[in-house]
């Protein structure tokens, strides 16, 4: 264990031979980091800057490891604190005695982030997924639980995910049978495979749960529906016919009390049955508003979508919290003397530290930007102010990809920080042992991103199914041309800015520069055209006579995850570069443009590949490229501390051995 340790002696890694950028250290300039902060803060400033007041001793996470079971009961407590706060209530509607500021929730939960990632779970569960669950799947008579949730005085949790099915929750195997001879639903976990497993809230505190369930009537399946089953009676012991069993401790979050149910022929009132997508009428006959069962099943899912966009937040607030105190302490460390002086180098002078740090950060504001972006789309959602199916799914596609990216940005970001650290990185201390373990998980909890990114591919070939057996090559050619270049962007608010920006740039190959920002989207524009292109024309032999549908799908799999990716990328890199022509403070203005620069080159870089493979750069651009992206790294080096500062992190969240120890 010493060699880890000592290991941050070599933190440039790198090499004491390698040639430092002579950067000159530069105070960070507050007036800048103000300003900065103002354009990252978005719609909701005033709400971050509430919870940035909140005390950290409170809300903050434990200053040393804890004891699971301490660390639960400490969690409990602080979410009980929680509830005082007005930010619970602003996630549900005016009728269910909230206030029906759905953007202003989300952006304070995602504030949890950056404190005890436990907390942020365990409210997610709380308010997010129970709460989100009575309240959009409930009908009028679930209302009056809504506050009793909201205070904390009913604690629940959400119970979907099984022993044998994850992803496919269409399959899940818990039945919940209608009894009309007692009026009862009985709620029954078939199999082992039944078990509904990791759910947060069901080991220690839950008392009720929003159990997803096959609904069957008169012996008709319905599919997949949500019942609230009591699981503790008045005593706080498993209720009858319900077994509790707790997860124990996992890599991260173990404030959180993971548990697992089995129902064993539980029966609940009818009224139980949160019915607002199928309910059971007082004769004892189902009826939904939406005759398509699948579509039923979408529907019910997509409006519990405020979890996923609420994961995204709280992984990129994660990873800016590992960005400022690594960057914090890049600056001050110092290693390996340049030859001829005594002063030690900078370890942020040296090119590849650069490489690693500055491209992520660049990469933070971008999905920073997107989410904001995202979140008031669900607001406009959930208020009622857009209503069209199309506006829903749209929001749906886009929280996918989001989720993705930003639960990716967040593991790749906080291992690359902690491995910039050094030994000090290892150090429980410094914040980044933790934010490594408790973010881990999000990658796969509230979809798995592999599945997620097939969904976001197969939402882009909606138009192409329609009409899919009766296009020829160059009907595909014209699909794909229409696709990104009207269906997809006149769904996004920065549509004229960015197709100014894109028309602006020069055509040719040969005339690339990297530097104009219209080429930049151009770029990414494209490999998303030319992979959705590709994409349908392998899908389209699942139509010929013969052939197995299921056989050419599943071996698109990786075209459809690549082309889901690009279109995200796509979506975000144009979301940051109209966000920087309207930012409103000049000096900010210039370094947020150099930042989103700095995030869109090196987006083109990482493919760079593909872009060689398909003759859209020459090797000689590619390498003018790198060597354009190394340019920008050394431009914004003597921001970096600035940049961080921005992000707006409370002193108190950001406390760690090293910072003054190097």
């Amino acid at each position: 264990m010493s060699t880890a340790t000592d290991s941050s002696a070599q933190s440039p890694a790198e090499t004491p031979t390698e040639t430092p950028d002579k950067t000159p250290d530069k105070a960070p300039d507050a007036a800048l980091a103000s300003a900065l902060r103002a354009h990252l803060d978005g719609p909701f400033g005033e709400v971050r800057d509430h919870c940035r007041a909140l005390d950290a001793a409170t809300f903050g996470p434990p200053s040393v490891p804890l004891p699971m079971d301490e660390h639960r009961s400490r969690v409990t407590s602080q979410l009980s604190a929680l509830a005082q706060q007005p930010y619970a209530a602003s996630g549900f509607p005016e009728r269910q005695g909230g206030t029906a500021r759905y953007g202003e929730a989300v952006a304070a939960f995602e504030m949890l982030g950056h404190s005890d990632l436990s907390l942020f779970v365990k409210a997610g569960v709380q308010w997010g997924l129970f709460g989100g669950a009575v309240s959009l799947l409930g009908t009028s008579r679930h209302d009056h639980l809504v506050p009793r949730l909201v205070s904390g005085e009913l604690q629940g949790c959400f119970a979907m995910t099984e022993t044998g099915h994850g992803s496919d929750v269409q399959s899940l195997l818990t039945t919940a049978t209608f009894d009309p001879a007692t009026d009862e639903i009985v709620v029954h976990s078939p199999v082992p495979a039944a078990r509904k497993d990791y759910i947060g809230n069901a080991a220690r505190d839950a008392s009720l749960a929003a159990v997803f369930a096959q609904l069957v009537v008169d012996g008709e399946s319905h599919g997949v529906h949500c019942v609230l089953v009591p699981i503790r009676d008045g005593a706080g012991a498993p209720a009858r016919g319900v077994t509790i069993e707790d997860c124990g401790p996992k890599l991260g979050l173990d404030g959180v009390d993971n548990g697992r149910l089995l129902f064993d022929h539980v029966r609940v009132p009818r009224s139980n049955l949160l019915g607002r997508y199928g309910d059971i009428d007082d004769d004892g006959a189902y009826s939904s508003p939406i005759d398509n069962p699948s579509r039923r099943f979408f529907t019910m899912l997509g409006t519990l979508v405020r979890g996923r966009i609420s994961v995204a937040g709280g992984a990129g607030a994660a990873a800016r919290s590992a960005l400022a105190v690594t960057t914090t302490y890049a600056v001050g460390r110092r290693q390996f003397a340049a030859p001829g002086s005594d002063v030690e180098t900078t370890v942020l002078d040296y090119r590849t530290y650069q490489r690693r740090l500055l491209p992520r950060i660049a990469t933070a504001y971008a999905l920073q930007l997107a989410q904001h972006e995202l979140v008031s789309a669900m607001d406009d959602v959930l208020a009622g102010r857009t209503t069209s199916e199309q506006d829903q799914r749209q929001l749906e596609t886009r929280a996918a990809g989001i989720k993705v990216l930003t639960t990716r940005h967040a593991t790749d970001t906080i291992q690359e920080c902690r491995e910039l650290c050094g030994g000090a990185g290892y150090l429980w201390s410094n914040r980044l042992a933790a934010l490594k373990a408790d973010t881990d998980i999000f990658t796969t909890f509230e979809g798995d991103n592999t599945v997620l990114l097939q969904l976001v591919a197969k939402s882009l070939l909606t138009e192409y199914q329609a009409t899919f057996g009766d296009l020829d090559t160059a009907g595909i050619v014209r699909f794909g041309a229409r696709l990104v270049g009207g269906t997809v962007i006149e769904r996004s608010s920065a549509r004229g800015i960015v197709q100014r920006l894109v028309d602006a740039a020069p055509g040719r190959e040969e005339d690339v520069t990297f530097g104009i920002r219209g080429t930049q989207l151009r770029l990414l524009r494209e490999r998303e055209e030319h992979l959705i292109e590709g994409l349908a024309r392998r899908l389209r032999r699942a139509t010929a006579p013969g052939v197995d549908a299921f056989a050419v799908f599943n071996a698109t799999q990786d075209h459809l995850v690549d082309a889901g990716t690009a279109h995200v990328e796509r979506v975000v890199a144009e979301t940051f570069a109209a966000s920087v022509e309207c930012c409103a403070d000049e000096d900010a203005r210039a370094v947020l443009s150099r930042v989103c620069d700095l995030h869109l080159l090196s987006t083109i870089e990482r493919h760079k590949a593909w872009y060689l493979e398909h003759d859209r750069l020459s090797p000689a651009r590619a390498k003018a490229l790198t060597a354009l992206v190394n340019e920008v790294c050394a431009e914004l080096r003597p921001h970096a501390q600035t940049l961080v500062d921005a992000f707006g992190i409370p002193a108190g969240l950001l406390t760690t051995e090293m910072s003054g120890t190097t």
